[in-house]
């Protein structure tokens, strides 16, 4: 059951625009490709178990971070990309929160429910298409985040066990 309303895919389309040039994004960007390459290849069920969402896209606004994230999780071209926090890409859906409690969310570590009930997480746009996020990602086995850093070698090991052994430790690494 939808709770938003849902318009055909043939009319959500839009051309496909890029954000603009930053120093910040050339840092950021060729890893944000790589890592949704990454798991779109390993883990292709996550964007199959999306049905006609898999081509909807969700902005996601980290609060704490200085840009915000469009994914697109297309199986066929999955695109992850960083845009300026004062741009406002086209998108079907918006999730917002703090990145420790967006990387909980993957890892399921945190409660979903509970944050957006706390208003710590705000949704809007499309409900039916993160709802089919939220189960896809719920349904995969082990850690998305540990695959993540796995997948982008020894140093990324080490700063995702250093930000979650922080998270443990400001009391909220117990799924509240």
């Amino acid at each position: 059951m939808s709770l938003a309303p849902s318009l055909p895919l043939r009319r959500r389309f839009v051309p496909h625009r890029s954000p603009p040039p930053s120093p910040l994004r050339s840092l950021v960007q060729p890893i944000l490709s790589r890592v949704v390459r990454d798991i779109a290849r390993t883990l292709p069920e996550l964007f199959g178990r999306l049905g006609p969402h898999r081509h909807s896209r969700f902005l996601i606004d980290a609060r704490d971070l200085p840009f915000l994230l469009l994914l697109r999780p297309d199986p066929d071209r999955p695109e992850l990309v960083a845009w300026p926090r004062r741009a406002q890409p086209p998108h079907d859906t918006r999730i917002s929160g703090r990145f420790r409690d967006l990387m909980g969310l993957i890892d399921a570590q945190r409660d979903g429910d509970a944050l957006f009930f706390s208003r710590d997480l705000d949704i809007s746009g499309d409900l039916e298409a993160v709802v089919c996020l939220r189960n896809a990602i719920d349904d995969v086995e082990g850690s998305i985040a540990d695959r993540v850093a796995d997948s982008l070698g020894p140093a990324s090991r080490i700063v995702w066990s250093a930000l979650r052994r922080r998270h443990e430790r400001s009391g909220h690494g117990d799924g509240r």
